[in-house]
């Protein structure tokens, strides 16, 4: 039997760690506050007895539970992330354990009147009669993707102190910085050892995800010129005012929240503005590759086009791309999707296989190598306040771990 006082114990220890990520900064780790999560998760590895622990000078750290058959089977990871988002604070989390969950509305925060409401956020209803972990209104709960984490070593653990449970070599894998896309950049795949792996970065029970985005990053500069405004005319060029018109001619019916299944968008996620100089942040996505480019195509002629009203270039484009659609990469090998859609069925779990509207590790993973689809870790409402976690949904991720190292060891062909 799984242990849960001690799961949740083990990721409210890892969440009260503040391991916030910074797109800003050009070092990796990030922010050397992920290195206080890192050395505990090397100290938990080992604690629990795994081999091979290491954590190199990024802070990537890597383990491996031998296999204990005779026979040869394929080596298979599990992988996850400790940083947490930077959309919102990860400062002092202090996690609420409600019991017996009665379906309603969670008072998050009284003296705020912060409301986790059940008619808002309707999927909350299905974990009526349940444990469930949320915020206190104030942060984030980090479960994006500590509970991953806590997941993997809790599953580890249980098949160290159930040996009749038989297993092949199990690698262990744990990333910095992949909440601002970096979690894979400095990986090492051929140092990880594994034929395929799997992320435990998925939201609620069930989800299984082999397609994500194919990704991108937009920033638009627009130039202005400043003079005294009362000697402004035909001289003053407010380049917010052209910013603002920019932001008009990108389609908002193709905008996050206008979106859903495999409907790309564009996503406008900052603007910092004087009238001298105007910056816009845009990410753009799609599942559909040709889709992807004509959406990069659509900002370069859109930038092309405002400039024709001016003499000189007041607008610039810098587009990056950041990762691609790890469908391609994992479709010629579906028997490692196939093998956890079997373990969760096995367990009583419906799978819910649907594209990823985002992107996760395994995604360049999958391009540098290492196919890997991505298995739920329970949580909802990531990379903000309303975020919750049903702790029988964690329980059922290191079940499934479980079943799918035990599924992968009976076979005799993939």
């Amino acid at each position: 039997m799984l242990d849960e006082k001690k799961i949740i114990n083990r990721f409210i220890s890892y969440v009260k760690i503040d391991s916030q990520s910074d797109p800003g900064s050009n070092s990796t780790p990030s922010t050397k506050k992920q290195w206080n999560i890192a050395n505990k998760l090397v100290q938990d590895l080992n604690d629990i007895g795994l081999s091979d622990v290491s954590i190199d000078k990024n802070a990537y750290i890597y383990a491996t539970l031998p296999s204990n058959m005779n026979k040869k089977c394929p080596t298979i990871g599990f992988i996850s992330h400790f940083d947490t988002s930077p959309d919102f604070s990860g400062t002092n989390i202090n996690p609420q354990i409600i019991n017996n969950y009665d379906g309603g509305d969670i008072i998050l925060n009284k003296k705020k009147n912060i409301i986790l409401s059940s008619e808002y956020f309707k999927e909350i209803k299905q974990y009526k009669g349940q444990t469930i972990i949320t915020t206190d209104g104030n942060t984030l709960l980090a479960s994006d993707d500590k509970a991953g984490v806590c997941e993997i070593i809790s599953a580890m653990e249980y098949l160290i102190n159930n040996p009749e449970i038989k297993h092949g070599d199990i690698k262990i894998g744990f990333t910095p910085d992949e909440e601002i896309g970096r979690g894979a950049h400095n990986f090492d795949v051929k140092k990880f050892g594994a034929d395929w792996a799997y992320t435990m970065d998925g939201s609620q029970i069930g989800e299984l995800e082999y397609e994500n985005f194919n990704a991108a990053s937009a920033l638009i500069k627009i130039k202005g010129r400043i003079v005294h405004p009362g000697y402004a005319k035909g001289k003053l060029i407010n380049s917010m005012y052209y910013a603002s018109e920019f932001i008009s001619k990108v389609p908002l019916n193709e905008s996050p929240e206008k979106t859903d299944a495999y409907e790309g968008f564009y996503h406008l996620t900052s603007i910092k503005g004087l009238v001298e100089e105007t910056e816009l942040q845009y990410i753009i996505r799609d599942h559909d590759f040709n889709k992807f480019q004509e959406r990069k195509n659509f900002l370069t002629k859109l930038v092309e086009f405002e400039n024709k009203k001016f003499n000189d270039r007041i607008y610039e484009i810098k587009i990056k791309d950041q990762y691609y659609n790890m469908k391609e990469k994992i479709e010629p090998h579906m028997h490692i999707v196939d093998i956890a859609e079997k373990a969760m069925i096995s367990l009583g779990i419906k799978p819910i296989i649907k594209p990823i509207r985002g992107g996760t590790d395994g995604s360049q993973l999958s391009y540098m190598g290492l196919p890997c689809p991505n298995i739920f870790a329970g949580g909802h409402n990531f990379h903000g306040k309303y975020e919750y976690l049903p702790v029988n949904s964690m329980i059922s991720a290191i079940k499934v771990i479980c079943k799918v190292c035990e599924i992968t060891a009976s076979k005799n062909k993939y």
